[in-house]
């Protein structure tokens, strides 16, 4: 039933990016609900790293939604519906410390997902 649903609906996947979730909720923030292109734009000229690969992630999605359709995609006609990001595992590790300690640092990680959309869906 889930598979049946996946069909009509276009998205990417981006796993286990290693920056943390916290900065890349930023970049998300920055183009949910943008239209496409615009959202190109956005995260070309935005100065975080996190940008780099969701601008690589929203291509592959546009790339995907053309695939299913045997269509270009034309300005204005899609739109990110959604996107949200996910923690991954966490690689834990260890820092010395003064007097035999450790201190441990928590190397986060985190699971990027964007679906688009055609904009005359919302509106009919």
């Amino acid at each position: 039933m889930l598979k049946e649903a996946r069909k009509s609906q276009y998205f990417a996947k981006l796993r286990n990016v290693p920056t943390s979730p916290r900065k890349m909720r930023l970049v998300a923030d920055m183009v949910r609900g943008v239209e496409v292109f615009k959202a190109l734009g956005i995260l070309k000229f935005s100065n975080k790293e996190a940008a780099r690969r969701v601008e690589k992630l929203l291509r592959s999605a546009i790339a995907n939604w053309e695939q299913k359709n045997d269509r270009k995609a034309d300005q204005g006609e899609l739109y990110i519906s959604t996107i949200f990001v996910d923690c991954a595992p966490m690689l834990k590790r260890l820092r010395p410390a003064p007097q035999g300690r450790g201190y441990r640092i928590r190397k986060r990680s985190n699971h990027v997902t964007l679906f688009v959309d055609t904009i005359d869906n919302t509106k009919a």
